[in-house]
């Protein structure tokens, strides 16, 4: 079957002619050859060899296997004995095999190690320039003139690591240029703090970092720090594209691209939840039956009062919206929008009432309708309950967006609805209980 004496190591003919179990019995006969033999097999049968060795054995062929011949054979692996093999593997090891891993290969490879779905693993880019620290800047110049660049964004920056390849800090390789060269690399990191993402970070924190940092790329670390890769500018860019047109061609479905069935299932279900909000301002109007009874003017402004509450809601959630979506405005400024809201809302709050007491006014002077004796009194107590109505309005309108935005909920289409609702409730209540203040003992 497999003569000793014959050339097997120049003939690649021979050695692809053999079996698998031929082959293996040759790899366990002459350990020593086991690169020379997977240099010379076709890579169908590489694999084939490779899933049947035992995990020593396959360990060194991935070290010392060059690199387009390991590219190859880590990437056309099935993923179940890929990641079997690589769970086994040091630390250090994995992180060095990962760069030979094509972006959707070690997107799934991430995914099974168990980094999230959202996190930046997928955008990781496994080329970058490292050095010790203690090495002197005239040697880290000619190091980076040696290097092979295999990204324009790695030209950039320069990643100060220690034995172990652990991040220490990162400095801008343009700095090099301007110092003496014979000193170390540690005397331009000193007190100097650096910017890295953890593997399990997600795409939106790395978006965060990028718009808080002037930085082409950052660093990614693992949990004990050891440096992985860098992520781009421009992979996050095509992210936020990404979802952009994501989220337009779900907009784009909304209506006319969308069936009618998940067209009414979608509207259903928020008009039945505001349907039953609803129902409570019915039950509101029941308990104050009686307040009605004797008080039919008190029926005339209800209109007025609730709507003006609504109006002043509907306005403020539309502003915190665009706000929100010009990000002026983010979730942690929750109550400083709510401070200038109370504010804002009191005072229109009060302008409005001053209309309406007016509108009293005039029309019962002027003998337009007749408010009863006590007509004053009814205009004090809409001029009080426009001011609780609106500033509830305003408060409940402003705050609202930024609760169903930190249930990740979307603002621009359930605040307007909601906000309707709560101010029909508890607008009507704020109405009954000033009649009741102001006209108890003389109407009611």
């Amino acid at each position: 079957m497999f003569n000793e004496h014959q050339d097997y190591l120049n003939n690649d003919e021979f050695i692809n002619s053999q079996t698998i179990s031929s082959l293996i019995k040759i790899i366990h006969n002459h350990p020593n050859d086991v690169i020379k033999i997977f240099n010379l097999l076709k890579l169908c049968k590489a694999i084939s060899v490779f899933n049947e060795l035992n995990f020593s054995v396959k360990k060194k062929i991935i070290e010392k296997l060059p690199s387009v011949k390991k590219m190859k054979l880590l990437n056309k692996l099935p993923i179940d004995d890929r990641l079997s093999f690589l769970k086994k593997l040091p630390e250090r090891i994995l992180k060095n095999l990962i760069k030979y891993l094509n972006p959707e290969e070690r997107y799934k490879i991430l995914i099974s190690l168990g980094y999230p779905k959202n996190s930046i693993g997928r955008f990781i880019i496994p080329y970058y320039i490292s050095v010790p620290k203690n090495w002197k800047i005239q040697k880290v110049l000619d190091y980076i003139q040696r290097k092979e660049i295999k990204n324009e964004n790695i030209i950039e920056v320069l990643y100060v690591v220690d034995q172990k390849g652990k991040l220490i800090n990162d400095i801008k390789i343009g700095e090099l240029f301007l110092v003496n060269p014979k000193i170390e690399i540690s005397n331009l990191i000193n007190n100097k703090s650096t910017i890295f993402l953890n593997l399990k970070d997600t795409e939106k924190k790395a978006v965060k970092f990028f718009t808080i940092n002037n930085r082409i790329s950052i660093p990614v670390v693992d949990n004990q720090k050891f440096l992985l890769g860098i992520v781009t500018v421009n992979d996050i860019l095509l992210f936020l594209n990404e979802n952009y047109y994501m989220k337009k061609k779900e907009s784009n479905k909304s209506y006319l691209n969308e069936s009618l069935y998940r067209l009414i299932k979608k509207r259903a279900v928020w008009l039945i939840l505001l349907f039953i909000g609803e129902m409570l301002t019915t039950t509101v109007m029941q308990n104050f039956s009686n307040t009605l009874e004797k008080a039919v003017v008190l029926v005339l402004f209800i209109p007025l009062v609730v709507s003006s509450g609504g109006n002043s809601g509907s306005q403020a959630a539309s502003l915190v919206i665009q706000a929100m979506a010009l990000r002026e405005v983010k979730i942690k400024d929750w109550w400083i929008v709510m401070r200038r809201e109370i504010i804002c809302g009191f005072f229109l709050g009060g302008i409005l009432g001053l209309t309406g007491f007016i509108r009293v006014v005039a029309w019962h002077n002027l003998n337009l309708f007749n408010y009863g004796p006590h007509w004053i009194l009814v205009g004090v107590t809409i001029f009080f309950s426009l001011i609780g109505v609106v500033l509830w309005g305003t408060l409940s309108g402003s705050m609202l967006p930024f609760i169903i935005k930190k249930f990740r909920g979307n603002p621009a289409s359930s605040s307007a609805p909601f906000v309707a609702t709560l101010v029909d409730v508890i607008g009507l209540i704020i109405y009954f209980s000033m009649s009741y203040i102001f006209l108890r003992g003389t109407l009611l």
